[in-house]
């Protein structure tokens, strides 16, 4: 399927995200729209996988536009903490009266860990995971997955990115995500041989599935 010069729809309501998918998708010509723009609600990410939360998100907004429709559910996964927050990074920032506040659940990581006394970096790795779905509006679908390696630091460092990105800090690196441009945390273009980031090495895969991406 040659998606070249394709309407799409990015099913995603987080201007983080929108930034991050405009970026990696800029050298392809998409039309691209987003979820918001064509004024879809936020359907609820009820899955406890990450696939199955990028499903819902994309076949919501394939179904609803008729057009092919790309989303990503990522999250923070730390091996001293159970695999927590996965699939819940998000909810984690999420303020009773509303809203999310990531400094609060970069907080509350911190404290889980200290509480484990993961006080070394040998006891703070952890990985970022981003699973893309390319949804049709008939409900088929496919899934492109990334990871990104690293160990999580404390204090926050950075205030590019956005979530989790100032306490992360990529194996084989001295900056954090935080700290990044957004060319230096994707780390590719297309050409290029490698990705850095977890959306970006997803991303990779569908272009290279999808667009004939090298």
């Amino acid at each position: 399927m040659d998606m070249l010069g394709r309407k799409i729809v990015v099913a995603s309501h987080n201007e983080g995200k929108l930034r991050e998918f405009a970026d990696l998708m800029a050298p392809f010509g998409f039309e691209a729209k987003s979820a918001k723009e064509y004024g879809l609600p936020e359907p609820d990410e009820t899955g406890t996988t990450f696939e199955e939360n990028a499903y819902i998100k994309a076949f919501a907004a394939a179904q609803a536009t008729g057009l092919p429709a790309l989303s990503d559910d990522s999250g923070l996964v730390v091996d001293a903490l159970d695999g927590q927050p996965g699939v819940y990074t998000a909810n984690w920032a999420e303020k009773p009266e509303g809203g999310r506040d990531f400094m609060m659940a970069m907080r509350k990581t911190e404290d889980l860990l200290q509480a484990k006394g993961a006080t070394s970096p040998k006891d703070r790795t952890g990985r970022f995971v981003a699973v893309i779905c390319l949804a049709q509006p008939d409900g088929s679908a496919e899934y492109f997955r990334g990871e990104a390696e690293g160990t999580l630091i404390w204090p926050p460092r950075g205030d590019k990115g956005f979530g989790y990105d100032p306490v992360f800090l990529p194996v084989g690196f001295s900056q954090t995500f935080g700290e990044m441009t957004a060319e230096e945390k994707h780390g590719w273009k297309p050409g290029q041989p490698t990705a850095l980031s977890h959306r970006a090495r997803a991303f990779q895969k569908f272009a290279r599935a999808r667009l004939g991406s090298e």
